[in-house]
Formats: C-alpha cells, structure tokens, sequence
C-alpha cells in the first residue's frame, strides 16, 4: 500500500512537471489547425510530447541516478556540455520565462486587463523562489498538493468539452501527413524530452529517499511513476487537441492564450476565465518550480558547489522574469531554432541508450551517431534562419525525412552502425591468431 502511495505521488509529480506553460497552450492551437484528423494528431503529437520524454526518463534511470551518468556513458565531457545547453534552454532562456509569460496572459490578464506583466513576473518569481529553495520537498509539495487540484480542473474542463463539443471540427483543412507533421514538431515546444533527461535525477533522488535504494527496486517505482504521468499526459494532452478542433475558431492568426480562454468560457460559462486561471496557475507555477530546482541542482553539482544552490536559483528567476515580460509568441517564436539544434541531439541520445543500452557497450557508435545528429540539426537550423542560399537548401531535400524535419534519422543509424562495425573489426584483429605474434 505504501509503494502504491509512493508511485502516485511521484507520478502526479512528474506529470505536472512536465505540464507546464507550452504543455496547456499548445494542444488546442495544433487542435485548432488539424481540422477532423484528431486521431492521427494526437499519436503524432504523443510521440514527441509522451512518449520521448518517457524514454528520457527509462535512459536516466538504466544509466544510472541523473544525466551527468547517462552522459558519461557515451563522453565524459558530454553531459556537462549537453546538460548546460539543455539546463538554459528549459532554464532562464525559454521554458521558465514562458511559464510567468501564460500566467499572466492567461490567468491575469482576463480578470485585469489594466495589469502589468512587470508585477506578474515579480509574485510569480516569487513565488517560485521560496518554494525552490528546499529541493528535498518539491516532490511531495507537488505529487501531494499542487497537481490534484490541477488535474481536478482539467478533467472537467476536458470532460465536459468532449460531451458537449462547441462545434464539430473542420473538414479539408489539412491532408493527413501535414497533420501528422505538424502533431509531430510541435511536440518539440512542450520541451519534455529535454527536461525528461533532468527531472529523472529529482524522480530517482525522491524514490531513493523514500526507501527504494536498490536498483531493481528504484527502476520499478520509477517506471509505474513515469507511466502513470505519460497515462495523464496523454488524456490531457488528446482533450486539449480534441477542444481545439471542435473550438469553432476560423481566425487561425488567434493568439494561443486567446484560443485557450475562449474555449474554456465557452464550455463553462462565466466560469471559465476562473477555471482556466487556476489551472494555468497550477501547471506553471509546479513547473517553474522544478525547472528552477533542476538548474540550481545541475549547476551547484558541475561546479562543485562553486556556484551556490540559492545564488542559481536567485539567477535564474531574476533573467526569466525579465524575458518573461516579452509575451508567450514572443517566446515560442525565438525558441524555435534553438529546440531544432538540441532536440535531435538528444533524443539520439535517448533512443540509442534506450534500444542499444544494453548490447552495445562500446561508446564510438553512440559517438558517431551524436555527430551525425549534430551535423544535420545544424544545417536544419541555418535553413530555418534563412542562413544558406535556397538552391542549397534544396539538396537537404535528398536527405530521407529531412522535409518532416526528421532528417537525422538516417545518418544517426548510418554512423552508428558504421561505429559499431569498426569496433568489432577493431575486436576481431585484437583476438585474431597473427595478432598474438
């Protein structure tokens, strides 16, 4: 009954770290563009969104206790290098600012329209801070208090939506592949496989503090933790697009925040800007709160505590509380080209220890493909920024999947395999007869 108590806890923790600004946004405005092929987007959707996080989460734990062993499987430089740039972007850069940005477009500005983001930004920081500060208690505060009344809300809005739909969702607006790619890349925005591969070290700290110090025992707890969340995620997340479909919305230029409060007071009435106030409260301040935990943990640890625990999470809500007054578009928009650089890096790296992990131990095939994967995100990133000339970026085109922004799918297991081949070549000279002279 305690281990059961234990994995509900923790679940409800990780779900609502991960259910955070971009997580509530933008399901309904994917929703929005899909038109009748829900299904499709959804799974799509869940593939980026739910189930590559949950495979960050499995890399961690199978590594080892956090992502500095996960990194050193592969390079012993890598998870500094790898982990910083993933701590900024789901840090001060992007995912924290966006958090204090929704709350006060969404669950301000509504019942204030005269307000100032400025003070938003200044008692949602605040807030974070004084609850960041005790590291040791993030995982009850949130699995205990903050993620009930969350779900609690979102369950009625959702459900309440699915029995009496606005509308029904368009038709012709979009083919099936074109929904299946937009589901699929705006699966990067939630940030979750990112910060999947950081909250495990608080997941697996948390389990291991609450009694499960064996590894068998550990990996258990936190894999019916981590299904219980994606379960969670994957009803909230299917809802969100399902509400967004059925919104009765043609203006497609609709901010994200706009969209989300026009369905939710068209399904609950005078009620709605109440409803989705506190839901939008809840999802970002739990995530602000672990994403302000996870950067002051990794740094304090990189540096050998050079750099105090409190002094980074003082840093990192003072930058993102002045990001966070340039607006959620403003936001997603810059944030963009830098997810498509660290994104594909990383899930090599998740997927290749997930799959491989365990019969591949050598690490210059994981090298090999992370190289491959580098290359090709940086070539995708210069013709996003418009960097190379269009008959150039025309060649990209041969590369299988590069057009669905897939493209190193491919050459990752190209270089793996060839990594691996020329390890075993290197293995068979080793023990070969001649080679014993």
């Amino acid at each position: 009954m305690r281990k059961l108590r234990d994995i509900i806890t923790i679940g409800f923790a990780l779900f609502a770290m991960f259910f955070g600004a971009g997580n509530l946004l933008l399901p309904p405005f994917i929703g929005l563009q899909i038109g009748d092929h829900v299904w499709i987007t959804i799974l799509a959707f869940g593939l980026t969104g739910i189930l590559l996080p949950f495979l960050g989460i499995l890399s961690v734990a199978d590594s080892g206790d956090d992502f500095n062993d996960l990194g050193h499987r592969i390079n012993k430089n890598l998870a500094a290098i790898l982990g910083s740039v993933i701590m900024i972007c789901i840090g001060p850069l992007i995912a924290l600012p966006r958090t204090a940005a929704t709350t006060f477009e969404v669950g301000v500005l509504p019942s204030f329209p005269n307000s100032h983001p400025v003070w938003t930004s200044i008692l949602f920081f605040s807030i974070t801070w004084l609850f960041s500060i005790a590291p040791s208690k993030v995982v009850d505060l949130v699995g205990n208090i903050l993620t009930p009344f969350l779900l609690v809300v979102l369950v009625i809005l959702i459900g309440m939506g699915i029995a009496n739909p606005i509308a029904k969702p368009q038709t012709d607006m979009l083919s099936l592949p074109e929904a299946f790619t937009i589901g699929f890349i705006e699966g990067y925005q939630t940030l979750d496989v990112l910060a999947s591969v950081i909250f495990a070290g608080i997941i697996i700290s948390a389990t291991k503090a609450k009694g499960y110090e064996s590894i068998t025992e550990k990996n258990k707890v936190v894999i019916a933790s981590g299904a219980l969340a994606t379960a969670c995620l994957f009803f909230i997340y299917g809802g969100l697009i399902y509400l967004g479909a059925t919104s009765d919305v043609e203006n497609t230029d609709i901010s994200r925040s706009a969209l989300l409060l026009h369905i939710s007071t068209s399904i609950l009435g005078q009620y709605g800007t109440l409803a989705i106030a506190i839901g939008i409260a809840l999802a970002c301040l739990t995530t602000a709160i672990a994403l302000t935990t996870a950067v002051g943990t990794f740094f304090c640890k990189l540096t050998n505590g050079k750099l105090g625990y409190k002094f980074l999470v003082t840093a990192s809500c003072l930058v993102a509380g002045v990001l966070s007054v340039t607006g959620v578009d403003n936001i997603i928009q810059f944030a963009y080209p830098p997810l498509a650089f660290v994104y594909p890096i990383v899930i090599t790296l998740v997927l290749y220890i997930v799959i491989f992990g365990r019969f591949v131990k050598t690490k210059l095939p994981y090298v090999l493909a992370l190289i491959a994967s580098t290359v090709i995100a940086a070539l995708n990133v210069m013709k996003i920024l418009g960097i190379l000339h269009i008959d150039i970026s025309a060649w990209f085109n041969y590369i299988p999947f590069f057009a669905y922004e897939l493209g190193w799918v491919v050459p990752s297991f190209v270089f793996f395999v060839v990594g691996f081949a020329i390890d075993r070549s290197g293995n068979r000279k080793a023990t070969s007869p001649n080679s014993r002279g």
